[in-house]
């Protein structure tokens, strides 16, 4: 379907799938415009975050390669091989990384608008790794080279990984310095009230995307509050050049807005070209992203095509059998600390080692889900005298200090060990290993329709509310995540889902 309603966006790249809430337009080189007009070139943490990233990718390529060569040869680098061709490995490994760093140039892996936030970055990444990998292969057999490939084999699998890994790193320290002010975008709201409103929620609760909300522009002056709390009105939406100037902002987000047409957006994008600002466009539509949105000129209108969701065909059929097999093996190699587990609460609390209660699946079938048991026998019937206690704001109970969760269940719980026994339940296809929460039946009898979206999927072990804050999130946070996981599931999200799993676990917040 093509979205027509609010403003389009001015300019991108019809074959980039959106990242964010917020698309970006254009980004150009920052500069400062002062009073006068006059422009000036000025060297952002952007440019330093991507020339610091070509140095460090430049090190890991050539690390991995060197290695490789040692590995594969020893000491004798200087090593030929080959029947109609001499190759000195020497200079292969250096033409070899220098066209590796190429590709990820190639691939905008550099790009700022990719860098810091979103899996769109480690995507470019791997691809630019494994076209590499594709053109090694395409030029040793059309020019009969024999490359060693136990050479190959080490140092594109080696290096990739190390480069994925550095990027993650390097993404965490700018987060950690997004917490306290640093590496941030200095950005402008405008539009409606309404979406206004919205966006800096969204943005204020997403403080890992790097946008520090300065003041908003607004089609009338007045007082603005979001969640009680005062946001400064800059100014009207027909004075955003002079207040983009006066908040000394880098960028400025436009929301769908009657008061904003297309026609004054293309003026705006006029008036800040040179200027170094970085013009966004938040479509009416939200909680969509990544391959689902797709940018298509009609009519000489850029317009946002929608994908339906991604929920049968090829990707969701491979999905189920790769679960399966992951969680196989998992049991096998985990039995021994099941065992253990097992031991450990029957020996803390008397009752039964598992716990088996009836959730809601896909389509709202019920099935039993299986956990270790973390509280006393009698948990179910002493739940009405903590009512009272209920910290939630949803459906759900939570309580931090639950009387009813046994000592070895605290333990279990802070690091999730509770949920291992749910890979029967992958085992038996009732659940998979990433996918929304699973309901109780009680709770779905009081979803709304958009809530009953979630059960549009199996639900998972793990999920976007699991690497989001556990039981810390709101029970609307929890719901937005859950459905932003069903509208713009991929591949690529699961495996981010995973990886960022290891480290909530780890942490142990946010569990009770």
């Amino acid at each position: 379907m093509v979205l027509r309603g609010g403003p389009a966006p001015m300019a991108a790249d019809a074959d980039e799938p959106a990242q964010q809430a917020v698309l970006p337009v254009q980004r150009r080189s920052s500069v400062d415009l002062r009073p006068g007009g006059e422009i000036v070139r000025a060297t952002t943490w952007e440019h330093r975050y991507a020339q610091v990233l070509v140095l460090v990718d430049c090190a890991i390529i050539y690390t991995a390669m060197l290695g490789a060569l040692a590995l594969r040869f020893g000491a004798h680098t200087s090593v030929t091989a080959g029947n109609r061709l001499s190759l000195n490995y020497s200079i292969v490994t250096a033409l070899l990384g220098f066209c590796w760093l190429l590709m990820l140039g190639g691939h905008r892996a550099y790009e700022p608008r990719f860098l810091g936030s979103g899996v769109e970055e480690y995507r470019r990444v791997f691809q630019s790794s494994f076209r590499i990998g594709a053109i090694v292969a395409i030029t040793s057999y059309g020019l009969k080279l024999e490359i060693a490939r136990g050479f190959v084999g080490v140092a594109l699998p080696a290096g990739t990984a190390a480069l994925l890994v550095s990027r993650y790193t390097i993404r965490k320290y700018v987060h950690r310095g997004r917490d306290h002010g640093r590496f941030t975008h200095r950005l402008v709201v405008a539009g409606d009230r309404p979406q206004v409103i919205e966006l800096v929620r969204r943005i204020r609760r997403e403080a890992a995307t790097g946008y520090h909300i300065v003041g908003v522009a607004l089609p009338q002056r007045g007082r603005f509050l979001v969640d009680g709390e005062v946001v400064p009105v800059l100014g009207t939406l027909d004075s955003l050049p002079r207040i983009l100037q006066d908040a000394k902002a880098d960028s400025v987000a436009v929301t769908a807005s009657s008061s904003m047409t297309g026609a004054a957006l293309r003026r705006l994008g006029w008036q800040l070209e040179g200027s170094g600002v970085d013009l966004v466009v938040a479509p009416a539509l939200a909680d969509v992203a990544g391959p689902r949105i797709s940018i298509r000129p009609v009519a000489g209108l850029p317009l946002l095509h929608v994908e339906e969701p991604e929920l049968t065909g090829f990707w969701p059929l491979i999905r189920t059998a790769t679960y399966w097999v992951v969680a196989l093996v998992l049991v096998i190699v985990l039995s021994p600390a099941l065992l253990a587990i097992s031991c450990w609460i029957a020996i803390d609390s008397r009752g039964p080692v598992l716990f088996r209660q009836t959730r809601a699946g896909a389509a709202g079938e019920p099935f039993t889900v299986y956990k270790f048991r973390t509280m006393v026998v009698d948990a179910e019937a002493r739940l009405a005298e903590l009512r009272n206690s209920n910290e939630s704001d949803g459906l759900l109970f939570k309580m931090r200090n639950d009387p009813r969760v046994t000592r070895s269940g605290r333990f279990l719980r802070k690091y999730s060990l509770d949920e291992l026994p749910q890979l029967l339940n992958v085992l038996r296809g009732n659940m998979a290993l990433v996918g929304p929460r699973p309901p109780l039946p009680s709770e779905v009898e009081e979803y709304g329709a958009d809530v009953r979206r979630r059960l549009m999927v199996r639900p998972g072990i793990t999920g976007l509310w699991q690497v989001s804050g556990r039981s810390d999130l709101t029970w609307e946070e929890s719901v937005r995540l859950d459905l932003y996981y069903v509208e713009n599931w991929s591949p690529a999200l699961d495996i981010s889902i995973l990886w960022k799993t290891l480290f909530a676990v780890l942490r142990g917040g946010g569990a009770y």
